[in-house]
């Protein structure tokens, strides 16, 4: 059964390198959405005289947020597609709230349900003093406008988002990636995910 897995989450928790080490084990097509369509998005947010790292402007909110997640949906279905397991990074806030997303997903991959096991992995931090250094320490110019506006992220640390997909209970983990990722919590993800 092909995987499909979503790991989602506020800035800084580590959706990123959670699914890293999973992929590690899992073998699937990675798909940050940052990654897809990061370079993009910034060009145009310069062209339009705009902080090319600022995800909370309302010309990207209007003009390029869904254009970026849509395209990484177009990859994931072209992935699913042809048998690929698929791991998607990225928050997916609104699309998780839209019950018919993960439905239109799987018909344009012309998939079910029945060979396409969905998943979705919330990674949250406990810490928020944890969460703020993370983003430090990654030391991406994207990440400047939210240290800035950090009042703002600080009540979302532990934050799980609503999820409306028509998929059982059991398949949505929210993991706390507080601490070391260790071998064992790696161990717990592989067994959620399965292999």
């Amino acid at each position: 059964m092909q995987k499909l897995v979503y790991f989602v989450g506020v800035a800084g928790t580590g959706k990123t390198t959670v699914a890293e080490k999973v992929a590690r084990e899992i073998p699937c097509a990675f798909l940050d959405r940052d990654t897809v369509g990061g370079r993009f998005v910034e060009r145009f947010l310069e062209q339009q005289g705009l902080d090319p790292d600022d995800r909370d402007s309302q010309f990207y909110k209007e003009n390029l947020r869904d254009l970026e997640y849509d395209t990484t949906l177009d990859i994931c279905v072209e992935n699913l597609r042809v048998g690929q397991n698929v791991f998607m990074i990225s928050p997916f806030t609104s699309e998780l709230k839209n019950k018919q997303y993960l439905e239109d997903l799987l018909v344009a991959a012309n998939k079910t349900k029945a060979e396409v096991d969905v998943k979705v992995v919330v990674v949250t931090l406990q810490d928020i003093e944890q969460q703020r250094k993370r983003i430090e320490q990654r030391g991406t110019d994207r990440d400047t406008w939210k240290l800035e506006n950090w009042d703002q992220y600080e009540t979302r640390v532990n934050f799980v988002p609503e999820i409306n997909w028509d998929i059982p209970e059991d398949s949505v983990l929210v993991f706390d990636n507080s601490g070391d990722l260790t071998e064992d919590k790696v161990a717990e993800l592989i067994n959620f995910i399965g292999k």
